[in-house]
Parts: structure tokens; sequence; C-alpha cells
């Protein structure tokens, strides 16, 4: 039971991360209460996830030596902003073709 009570006090946050290389890298998320997260990001991709705020983020690559960390961040610089919900309510249905039926 504590474990739930710890994991529901940990504030989640929305994160984005953009692979602006030529090469694959592999994200791996790491925060408290044994948080863990790993992706394959292609290039070019934005890969967008969940973490606790105060997890670090590390990106990897394979070189010729095996795998090297080109970069470690804290998730807080990784937080995107919600997009608003749309009110059908503002410009009615004309305003927004995606709320016609089809």
């Amino acid at each position: 039971m504590q474990v739930l009570e710890q994991l529901a006090r940990t504030e989640q946050v929305d994160c984005g991360y953009r692979n602006g290389s030529d090469r694959m890298i592999i994200l791996r998320c790491i925060g408290p209460e044994q948080f863990f997260l790993e992706r394959v990001v292609f290039p070019f991709e934005l890969l967008t996830f969940q973490c606790p705020s105060r997890s670090e983020v590390e990106i990897w690559t394979h070189g010729l030596g095996g795998p090297e960390l080109l970069e470690s961040i804290e998730a807080r610089e990784l937080v995107m902003e919600s997009a608003p919900i749309p009110d059908p309510a503002v410009g009615g249905i004309e305003a927004n073709p995606w709320l016609q039926a089809g």
C-alpha cells in the first residue's frame, strides 16, 4: 500500500524528444520509485512520453566501440505544454470540419 501512495504523489509530466540526427538512438528514462522507460527513436522522429518529473533522460547511440552516451537531460527540460481542447460551442460545427458527421 505504501508503494501505491508514493506513486500517487509522484507528479507525472508529458515530455517530448525529437531525434534530430540521421541515426537511430535509444532513449532511456530513469526515475524515482523504480520508474524505467526505454524506447528506440528513429531519425527525425518525435517521441512523446510520460514520466515522473524528477526523472533523468539519457540518449544513447551505438558506435564502433559499443554503446555511447550522447547526452543526459533532466525530464523537466523536455516538458511539453498540453494543447488546449477545442470547444465545439465556439465557432459552431461549421468552423470545425472534424466535428461534422461523415
